[in-house]
């Protein structure tokens, strides 16, 4: 392989990280970090629960909120996944990679609906956050999946499309919501949750190099 060769496969690799997620490079100009962090100050904008708020300033040793960037992998070890899903509303700039994990996580029960209206729902919105389908198509689908939903009796089948509509919606506290549902619809149908916990470990609490 000569040399020309190598660097542009190597810049193409890199292209492609930065296509799909977001980086900031530190002052060698050398590491890529993947930019998902929150503060104390900005979960309390969200008005946390007086517990898990308690938990995670004890896990740090701090008796007031402040704005030191606070990872996402350490919310994860303070409070559990469950919380530090919740969490996700508080960033901002990430709605993309947000919906984008909404959509995976909606997918680990979209098998709960026979009739396929999950799988097509999450289809449409795993295209438009990567600007393959348009707005249009995106509230041709979701209007879709409200009317299958009606025609539904409570259960597996309806959880599933709930959680397809739900990552459907922009925005990160929507996204975390979404999130949180397919969790929720996960555990009840006996499924196992750790994968979707993993995944978000994967996305939001791994440093690149």
């Amino acid at each position: 392989m000569t040399i020309e060769l190598a660097i542009y496969k190597l810049l193409l690799v890199k292209s492609i990280y930065l296509k799909y997620f977001k980086y900031i490079q530190n002052d060698n100009n050398k590491d890529f970090k993947m930019k998902l962090y929150t503060t104390l100050n900005q979960i309390r904008s969200h008005r946390p629960c007086s517990d898990g708020w308690e938990k995670l300033l004890k896990h740090l040793g701090k008796i007031q909120a402040d704005d030191e960037p606070l990872s996402f992998a350490t919310i994860l070890e303070s409070n559990g996944f469950d919380d530090a899903i919740w969490c996700l509303r508080t960033v901002a700039g990430y709605g993309r990679e947000i919906r984008l994990y909404a959509v995976w996580c909606a997918r680990q029960v979209e098998h709960l609906d026979p009739f396929g209206v999950a799988k097509q729902t999450n289809n449409v919105s795993e295209r438009y956050a990567h600007g393959e389908a348009t707005e249009d198509e995106l509230k041709a689908a979701r209007a879709a999946a409200m009317e299958a939903m009606e025609a539904m009796e409570a259960g597996a089948a309806w959880a599933a499309v709930w959680a397809a509509m739900e990552a459907m919606e922009a925005g990160a506290a929507w996204g975390a919501w979404a999130t949180r549902a397919a969790w929720a619809i996960a555990k009840a149908a006996g499924e196992a949750g750790a994968a979707m916990e993993q995944e978000f470990i994967k996305r939001f609490c791994t440093e690149w190099e």
